[in-house]
């Protein structure tokens, strides 16, 4: 990656500025549309890489003998302690972008390994500050049966999907679009990644006590009507989140589990009683975030008869044949020749209803729920990416890395 700024930094010598270098990586990271940045002490070199849209690529290659210098400036920006370098520190700083009036957050974990202490920052430019569902990649069908579950005024909506899937941005949009002033909106998050007006946002410290679990049971003292609990992470977290949904509360969460039936097994394997996971879960969101093709190099191809036979398994039935368009990014200049640019996440909605609130009380399997759910008319995770890749939004093989890995 060729970068003016940096290229000039470093051929100064031993006259570079550690300041205007972290702030040309700084603004070539935000450029990019990198959502992380890691900066990688080897034997020989400092390794700099980027993630864009979910995949790590190299970026710069700086001297090695600038190492410790570097660390410092960002444990300075973090308020760090720059004279610690045996152990884990997390830090956060806003910096203002180069001819730019705008700011931006970063959040940034430094660890001690073997070659020196490895520093990941986070770019937390508020991108979603106007997103909307449709926006996301949710269509009009799932975004109708979304719309009715938050209006309610009670019950359990969970967004699955490992970590990286889009979750977060999920649950802040649902948030921004409740945020009216006739209702208490608190959020328990860790950490809270964007500041939003007129929500009252705490951040969990497991070392003050403050855990997801202790934080909901004080929150219910502020008179809520909406709370969101950035992560079910153990069964008392489970209990209190459920019984918050059955006393007149509307509960948004994120769950880690690989698709939307498999949500209401787990919450019963957190010893929650299948009753009251039938009561309480109004609607379950999973989702994965795929690239999006480069508009600038798309094209068009016929699936050949060996692509054909390669992509037969039974979840795939009937999704894709021989002869059918489907769409790719060549690779270009804008897109760094990765023929992909931008993500859009595939998805699936389950709607708790009367037979999926039954199944859950008699502990059916998550593939039995599925079946019903599919029954009922949910699209599954595979088949929307199947339909955005033959859309022209995707391609297959990213549908298919994210979905099966």
């Amino acid at each position: 990656m060729k970068h003016k700024g940096i290229e000039e930094e470093l051929a100064r010598g031993s006259d570079i500025s550690i300041i205007n270098l972290i702030d040309e990586l700084l603004f070539c990271a935000e450029k990019s549309k990198a959502s992380d940045i890691h900066i990688d002490p080897t034997m020989d070199k400092i390794r700099v890489r980027f993630r864009v849209d979910g995949v790590l690529q190299n970026a710069f290659a700086l001297p090695r003998s600038i190492q410790s210098e570097i660390v410092s400036r960002i444990k300075v920006l973090s308020g760090l302690p720059t004279d610690e370098h045996q152990k884990a520190q997390d830090g956060r700083f806003s910096h203002g972008l180069k001819d730019s009036k705008d700011s931006i957050d970063i959040r940034v974990s430094i660890v001690p390994t073997y070659y020196g202490e490895n520093i990941v920052m986070r770019l937390l430019s508020d991108r979603s500050e106007s997103i909307t569902l449709e926006a996301l990649g949710f269509n009009k069908n799932e975004c109708a049966k979304i719309l009715h579950a938050i209006k309610k005024p009670h019950g359990m909506i969970l967004v699955t999907g490992p970590t990286g899937s889009g979750k977060t941005t999920t649950l802040y949009t649902l948030i921004k679009m409740l945020n009216t002033k006739e209702v208490s909106i608190i959020t328990l998050e860790d950490p809270v990644e964007y500041a939003i007006d007129d929500i009252e946002q705490i951040q969990v410290n497991p070392r003050a006590g403050l855990t997801f679990a202790t934080g909901l049971r004080s929150i219910l003292r502020q008179d809520p009507n909406i709370i969101m609990v950035g992560e079910i992470r153990d069964s008392e977290t489970a209990n209190i989140a459920v019984n918050t949904a059955l006393t007149g509360h509307l509960l948004l969460s994120t769950l880690h589990t690989n698709d939307t039936a498999t949500t209401l097994p787990r919450l019963l394997d957190m010893h929650i009683e299948p009753y009251l996971v039938a009561s309480t879960f109004s609607i379950a969101i999973g989702q994965r975030l795929v690239r999006k093709i480069c508009d600038e190099c798309k094209e068009s191809f016929k699936v050949s008869e060996v692509l054909a036979g390669s992509l037969k398994r039974p979840a795939l039935s009937g999704l894709i044949a021989e002869g059918d368009t489907f769409y790719r990014g060549r690779g270009c200049d804008e897109c760094n020749d990765s023929g992909y640019a931008g993500r859009v996440c595939i998805n699936e909605v389950l709607v708790a209803n009367d037979e999926i609130r039954e199944a859950i009380v008699r502990k059916a399997s998550a593939e039995e729920l599925k079946n019903i759910a599919i029954k009922l008319g949910m699209v599954t995770m595979i088949r929307d990416g199947i339909e955005k890749a033959q859309a022209g939004a995707t391609t297959i093989e990213e549908v298919l890395r994210v979905v099966y890995d």
